[in-house]
């Protein structure tokens, strides 16, 4: 299990990539052509609290739409940085749903604030869970599925060997790089993805920036 702390000591990610490269041709062309992975950049901060409400309100919008609705929500509370659980708990519907926030998302963001003030566990207690054990640990929490608990484990956790394989963008990267005629199931993209372990995060990230490309640089089909 890789810690943040571990994280900060490999910022230039270089045994992964070097492993990755070693491991799989199709990536390696890939890796060479995106370049240095400045996944790190990334990274998000804050409290569980904080994070989640963040994937919440990002789900099944744009970047730019999600985005403003966040900016909206913040504005709520102009005496602090983010709303304590019982600040959210207490904020009106009518005022959530103002900003531009749907129904079933606010229901998500007070059942989240209650798991809170209930005892979910704080960030660096999850730092002390193997992955499966924190997906296991919040999928409880209304509107947060495997891929939230994921993006949290990669991007605010720093774990190196996350696969999204439920991800749009995952799959959509896998289908370019490796000329798949489809977009592939969840168990090809986990045989596709088997020889990028223990570092399949730096790998997800490597099939994200693929789709910035504009041509897939691979003309190796997978049979």
């Amino acid at each position: 299990m890789t810690t943040s702390s571990q994280l900060e000591e490999s910022i230039d990610y270089a045994v992964a990539i070097a492993a990755l490269s070693q491991a799989d041709p199709i990536l390696a062309a890939l890796i060479a052509n995106v370049g240095a992975c400045t996944l790190s950049l990334g990274r998000q901060k804050g409290d569980l609290l904080y994070c989640l409400c963040e994937s919440i309100l990002y789900q099944q919008l744009s970047g730019k739409a999600a985005a403003a609705i966040h900016r909206r929500f913040l504005a709520l509370y102009p005496d602090r940085d983010f709303p304590t659980a019982t600040d959210l708990l207490s904020t009106l519907d009518d005022d959530l749903r103002g900003t531009g926030i749907s129904r079933p998302k606010i229901v998500y963001l007070k059942d989240l604030a209650q798991k809170m003030l209930d005892g979910l566990p704080t960030m660096a207690e999850l730092e002390g869970m193997d992955d499966e054990t924190i997906v296991q640990t919040l999928l409880p929490i209304k509107g947060v599925g495997r891929w939230t608990v994921q993006m949290l484990l990669i991007f605010r956790l720093h774990r190196w060997d996350v696969l999204p394989v439920d991800d749009l963008g995952i799959r959509s990267g896998i289908r370019r790089t490796y000329r798949l005629a489809e977009l592939p199931d969840k168990k090809t993209v986990e045989r596709i993805g088997l020889p990028w372990k223990p570092y399949r995060t730096i790998a997800s990230w490597y099939l994200w920036r693929s789709l910035d490309m504009k041509t897939p640089e691979s003309t190796v089909p997978v049979v």
